[in-house]
């Protein structure tokens, strides 16, 4: 593994690896009566997925800190199948900050379901993707701009790491220099009149430059953007990552646009 060094503790059968990371969860399932399944998004670890014992129950000792949104530093001993928590600390708790917008805790879901689909290997260290998450939930949080934008750029730049990154001005297949009206999703973005597809779509030339300016992070342009022009874009982003993860996300129908 990569990361943070092996440490042993004592175990019935003698000493069990253990390690030790910081990490975003991303999801919780139930396990059994008392305990949870925790999918978080770790520093050096990548993607994990872990038993906590006893979550569930009152008296849990660190049950509310294992929730969706919480940036935690954990630690874990290694098991045969899931590690397990051993020891978790909080370091942000955004979840709390969410709940009471329903725009924001919508966006910010639809987020933890994006990292955890582009990140399908377990532990395969993925610190980019990690360190985009926890800027695009700290952004989230404090509302700085709007939760749809904040979204349509984390979901642009989460593709971009993972190797797919659109074009939105030059021609994606020939370089050809831009801005193009034909967009191809299959074909990673715009496209000249050469390289035009059938079946290309035509999105308004305004809805092109707010995607790249998202990609490239000049919120100036983005947050005067047209509301209009922020819907085709959330169209464009949604069908581009339903494209290269070839199924829909279950949290974007539930995102509502302001």
């Amino acid at each position: 593994m990569a990361g943070a060094d092996f440490d042993t503790v004592a175990g019935h059968n003698g000493a069990v690896p253990t390690y030790r990371d910081e990490g975003v969860v991303l999801r919780t399932q139930r396990l059994g009566e008392a305990d949870r399944i925790i999918t978080l998004l770790t520093r050096d670890h990548g993607r994990v997925r872990a038993v906590a014992k006893g979550v569930r129950r009152t008296g849990s000792r660190f049950g509310a800190r294992l929730e969706p949104f919480g940036r935690v530093d954990v630690q874990f001993y290694v098991g045969r199948t899931l590690d397990t928590v051993t020891q978790v600390e909080s370091l942000d708790a955004h979840g709390p900050d969410l709940a009471g917008d329903y725009v924001c805790w919508t966006s910010g879901t639809a987020m933890l379901e994006t990292a955890e689909r582009l990140t399908p290997v377990e532990k395969e260290p993925a610190l980019p993707q990690y360190l985009l998450l926890i800027g695009a939930l700290r952004t989230l949080a404090a509302r700085t701009h709007d939760p749809g934008l904040i979204l349509d750029a984390f979901v642009l730049r989460s593709l971009a790491i993972a190797g797919w990154s659109a074009s939105f001005a030059d021609c994606a297949r020939c370089n050809a220099a831009g801005p193009h009206r034909a967009f191809s999703v299959g074909h990673g973005g715009a496209l000249c009149p050469t390289c035009r597809v059938p079946g290309s779509a035509a999105p308004a030339p305004e809805t092109l430059t707010l995607m790249g300016a998202l990609l490239s992070g000049d919120w100036a342009s983005a947050d005067a953007s047209d509301p209009r022009h922020r819907r085709e874009g959330a169209g464009l982003a949604a069908a581009l990552l339903t494209w290269h993860l070839e199924r829909s996300l279950r949290s974007l129908p539930l995102v509502e646009r302001a």
